[in-house]
């Protein structure tokens, strides 16, 4: 009987533990830890490109679509380094947009417009304007460092368009007065830390914008990657859908990819 004790004791301890831990942490810190390791889940990816295709669509329903490949780098002790360039149709093609993702303070963007053959810095103040005509804001393309929000969990509950995964849902609310948006709600699954869905809520903290992730595939049998996005502006009715066509990772991208001059050698 006391081997059997020796074996319960520390199990109803850990349980108890547990359970005071549960009680004692707060929505705000639920929501910190959770957004934490849904952000371990990406870390040493090292570099990605991608080849995408871009849909215009207005409330009519008409479609206008553009072609582009993305390069994002990570940055250690700061966040990633991406690069978005233009290939198709005429009009845009050369467009190319580099940004510099920071975890504290504002972000740095740059535009690259072919037709005036010069790099235009993109004010903190602008970055909520839209990405080369798109439902996409120019805050839109900076990954997503913890430490640009403060967070709170809301509740579980099945994920949006796959009710047989569960999801948490989180607000997440921006530390610089600058963003577009006072908050965002996220879905994202529970197993797997997949975002699923993100609502953006406008300065006057009204619904402006749905973002809807779908088809995921993992790479590297460790990063998820959704490769269909479609975000929907509930004020005009206008909708952009991204169909990434191709990913790798790994790729051997090097820090001199992502400057300035760069954005004009663009291809």
């Amino acid at each position: 009987m006391k081997i059997c004790i020796r074996f319960i004791l520390p199990i109803l301890i850990l349980s108890i533990s547990n359970v005071s831990f549960s009680l004692a942490e707060t929505p705000e810190e639920k929501g910190l830890r959770l957004a934490i390791e849904a952000d371990l889940t990406g870390e040493g990816f090292i570099d990605t490109i991608s080849q995408s295709q871009m849909t215009l669509r207005n409330a009519q329903g008409e479609e206008s679509i553009r072609e582009f490949s993305s390069k994002t780098l990570e940055v250690e002790n700061d966040g990633d380094k991406s690069i978005f360039i233009f290939h198709h149709p005429k009009d845009v093609k050369g467009t190319a947009t580099l940004t510099f993702t920071h975890k504290t303070g504002p972000d740095d963007q740059w535009l690259y417009l072919p037709a005036l053959k010069r790099v235009k810095r993109i004010s903190s103040d602008n970055r909520s304007g839209a990405f080369v005509g798109s439902e996409f804001a120019y805050e839109d393309l900076a990954s997503q460092e913890v430490e640009k929000y403060t967070y709170k969990w809301i509740e579980d509950v099945p994920c949006p368009g796959d009710e047989a995964e569960m999801c948490y849902v989180s607000e997440s609310y921006p530390v610089e007065k600058s963003s577009g948006y006072t908050r965002r709600v996220s879905w994202v699954d529970i197993n797997e830390h997949r975002v699923r869905k993100i609502d953006f809520y406008d300065r006057k903290d009204k619904l402006l914008k749905t973002l809807i992730f779908s088809d995921y595939k993992q790479y590297l049998e460790k990063f998820w990657t959704a490769h269909t996005l479609k975000m929907v502006n509930h004020n005009t009715g206008k909708e952009t859908d991204i169909a990434i066509s191709a990913t790798e990772y790994k790729t051997g991208l090097k820090d001199a990819d992502f400057n300035r001059q760069s954005l004009k050698r663009a291809r």
